[in-house]
């Protein structure tokens, strides 16, 4: 329980209003990946690439403004899995794209 001198945080995930000390609290056990703009990214959003990125491996370019959809979160926050016409295991980093 909360003490009553606590200030309290609307949270966005619940919708409700709670002390600042447990959003605090819990706050460290979510990861948030974010993109190059700071708008959060979730599994299967898509997102567009904003710079010409070549591909380690399968000899393409990925151009700016290619769409890649039904993107896959992984452990690190710096980075997303994806596929793009047959590349397969394809991981951008998040500092490459935006979210659509």
């Amino acid at each position: 329980m909360a003490a009553d001198n606590d200030e309290y945080i609307y949270d966005e995930v619940t919708g409700e209003w709670r002390p600042a000390s447990e959003v605090a609290a819990s706050a460290g056990n979510e990861m948030v990946v974010r993109d190059a703009s700071g708008n959060v990214l979730a599994d299967g959003d898509s997102i567009t690439v904003i710079k010409d990125l070549k591909v380690k491996g399968a000899g393409q370019t990925l151009k700016q403004g290619t769409v890649i959809r039904s993107i896959r979160l992984t452990d690190n926050p710096e980075e997303i899995d994806c596929r793009h016409d047959g590349i397969k295991g394809l991981v951008l980093r998040t500092e490459f794209v935006r979210k659509r």
